[in-house]
């Protein structure tokens, strides 16, 4: 099976074109279309934008990109956390042990312990009330007091929002994948330049990854502060709330 880069520089050399004009039409940097041809994947800007990169320039070239991609993953890509954590051999899983339960007699004892000292109470007020009338020779009827009314103001509580709007503008060079809760890619995978119109999205739940930190972001209208970072950035976006998501969990567009 021939290399990677040996196949792009076959490709590019058999179309005669210069690595110039690669860089012209794809929009990507010369020195990076030759270090795919090398095969120096670590001169590239992130893991994210390589299988990107690949994509464009077989494209480019007319090549099969998705074999490209497959074979770099093959060759390259190390394995998530999750692909590596063995599996647990069926049968030990231990289930939360369940705290005392209260019977249902104690219950209904309880409640009838209730009723019993109600009545009591209310039986002797009943009779206090009728010793006082009793001594007394004159009966006084007091009368209430009739208070103002107080009009009550109804508050409606305010409307929580269902869904969640994210608004992009990248400020340099931004790879972005954004997927909605149920796995739909919103942006699949692509590269904007600096100042470049990113469509807004609105779902209930996004999952969000960027290649670095070359972005202004806002949530439902708020701005929300993308830290740098060494590898991809990943975000977990709802109506009530905005989470961070490690390299493992975070959306892969390719």
């Amino acid at each position: 099976m021939p290399d990677i880069g040996a196949t792009l520089r076959e490709a590019r050399l058999r179309a005669r074109i210069d690595i110039t004009e690669v860089e012209t039409r794809t929009k990507i940097r010369a020195k990076y279309l030759r270090a795919m041809e090398n095969e120096e994947w670590d001169l590239l800007p992130g893991e994210v934008y390589v299988k990107s990169f690949l994509r464009t320039y077989g494209e480019f070239l007319g090549l099969d990109t998705r074999q490209l991609v497959d074979d770099y993953k093959r060759r390259y890509e190390r394995p998530t956390d999750h692909e590596l954590r063995p599996i647990a051999p069926p049968g030990r899983e231990r289930r939360p042990s369940r705290g005392p339960l209260i019977a249902p007699w104690m219950v209904i004892g309880a409640v009838l312990v209730a009723v019993v000292v109600v009545l009591y109470l209310v039986g002797t007020n009943s009779n206090k009330a009728k010793t006082a009338q009793s001594s007394g020779s004159r009966t006084v009827v007091t009368h209430p007091r009739h208070r103002p009314r107080h009009h009550r103001t109804t508050t409606i509580p305010a409307t929580k929002p269902q869904t969640v709007k994210l608004q992009l503008v990248p400020t340099g060079a931004l790879y972005v994948c954004l997927v909605d809760g149920k796995g739909k890619k919103l942006i699949p995978g692509q590269i904007f330049s600096a100042g470049q119109t990113i469509p807004a999205q609105t779902a209930p739940k996004l999952l969000l990854t960027l290649g670095n930190a070359a972005v202004r972001m806002k949530v439902n209208g708020r701005a929300v502060h993308v830290p740098g970072s060494a590898t991809s950035i990943g975000f977990l976006l709802t109506p009530s709330a905005n989470s961070s998501l490690p390299v493992a969990k975070q959306p892969r567009c390719t």
